[in-house]
């Protein structure tokens, strides 16, 4: 697939085009002609070290979401991203050039079809690495917090004070 049909279907999700969605739709451009397809389950996995507009090319394009547990996001504030493909055993990590717009003078549409027009490699650093994605997602259990009574997952729960409550109710009793 071209990389300006799969930026029209990353805009119609993100609801507008920008530089950011440009370099996740070239991160997938690279992944879908090595061997890394839509995921309607769980079989491709996407790690991201950033929560930015590339990240909603990549959850659209891939298959990759929060709730499936197959997209999993590192609060790092980085443009590196990890790829794993469950049934070939395959994983990449791209990460960001840092030099990518050598003329400092462009518009965000000319970023956009600098993005576009170029090849992956010339903008991503990509790396094989390590068969080692997070494991499939786990239904858990809630269980109501004592203190709001939201039903929360038990993995996340907080024990303060002989209670089990969330994490923002066991914030607010530690202040």
């Amino acid at each position: 697939m071209e990389a300006k049909d799969l930026m029209e279907k990353a805009a119609r999700f993100h609801g507008h085009i920008c530089p950011g969605l440009a370099i996740g739709v070239l991160a997938v451009k690279y992944l879908l002609e090595h061997d890394f397809n839509y995921s309607p389950n769980e079989e491709v996995v996407a790690v991201v070290e950033n929560d930015n507009c590339s990240v909603d090319a990549i959850q659209v394009l891939l298959g990759t979401t929060f709730g499936k547990g197959n997209l999993i996001h590192q609060d790092y504030g980085k443009s590196n991203y990890f790829f794993y493909n469950r049934e070939t055993q395959k994983a990449l990590k791209l990460s960001l050039n840092s030099n990518i717009f050598e003329k400092k003078k462009l518009s965000k549409h000319e970023r956009v079809k600098y993005l576009l027009d170029s090849k992956p490699e010339k903008i991503f650093t990509i790396y094989e690495i390590e068969f080692n994605p997070p494991s499939l997602a786990e239904i858990e259990d809630s269980i109501p917090c004592d203190i709001c009574g939201e039903p929360t997952m038990n993995s996340r729960l907080m024990f303060y004070k002989n209670s089990s409550m969330c994490i923002p109710c066991y914030k607010a009793q530690r202040k």
